[in-house]
């Protein structure tokens, strides 16, 4: 007789095992894809690069494949090879909305804001209910100091999920560089709560706090 000491583990294991087997009645290319998408999630970039070289190579027209390894190497800080691989994955279907938002993040990590903004419309176009695609114009907005245009977007990517910590810090970076130190602050009170570990929203509010801070002696000061 068996016993289970941990019903989470055994729920765990079941899944392992399910993912195997699916692994194994698929085809080869499909294998690898899923194979780097689970590495990719697990936050083991190389493997997962590894893995959708291999699917690539069993189908060259595998464009969530290029997709997936351009994100592989986003999340390494490899942006060049990141946008080849976005092109790729958009010239096999110009319809790719993750890979236009994927290629415009890639963009705006090298700066090119531009560039960026023009390939989250492009998302936007083909999905208007992409709520990272909201997320990173506003980003890209907020680099360029169109702090209106930011929030108006980080509100739409907050209506379309409530819990989403990277646009409420977004969206209170925004309000910090306005002046309104308060909705900043909330906002950033609000990431952490969905995130806790959010360390740049803690950075965010510390220096809410201080221009705040800031603020009000600059008006005792001037009061007396």
């Amino acid at each position: 007789m068996m016993c289970i000491q941990n019903k989470d583990t055994f729920k765990k294991t079941l899944l392992m095992s399910g993912l195997i087997v699916f692994l194994f009645l698929t085809g080869c290319g499909a294998r690898y894809y899923y194979l780097g998408q689970a590495n990719s999630d697990s936050g083991l970039y190389d493997r997962a690069i590894s893995d959708f070289n291999k699917a690539i190579e069993i189908d060259p027209k595998h464009a969530k494949a290029y997709n997936n390894r351009g994100n592989a190497y986003n999340f390494k800080g490899f942006f060049d090879p990141a946008i080849s691989d976005f092109n790729k994955a958009i010239d096999i279907n110009p319809k790719y909305a993750d890979a236009y938002s994927n290629r415009g993040y890639a963009y705006s990590a090298k700066g090119l804001f531009d560039l960026a903004i023009s390939d989250f419309n492009k998302a936007l176009e083909i999905n208007p209910k992409y709520a990272p695609a909201y997320n990173n114009r506003g980003h890209a907005y907020n680099m360029k100091s169109l702090f209106d245009l930011a929030i108006s977007d980080l509100n739409k990517a907050i209506d379309i999920n409530a819990v989403y910590a990277e646009a409420y810090n977004n969206r209170g970076y925004a309000y910090n560089a306005k002046g309104l130190f308060d909705l900043a602050i909330s906002d950033f009170n609000k990431a952490l709560e969905i995130k806790p570990g959010y360390a740049d929203a803690y950075n965010n509010r510390g220096n809410a706090y201080y221009n705040k801070q800031k603020r009000e002696k600059g008006k005792a000061y001037l009061e007396h």
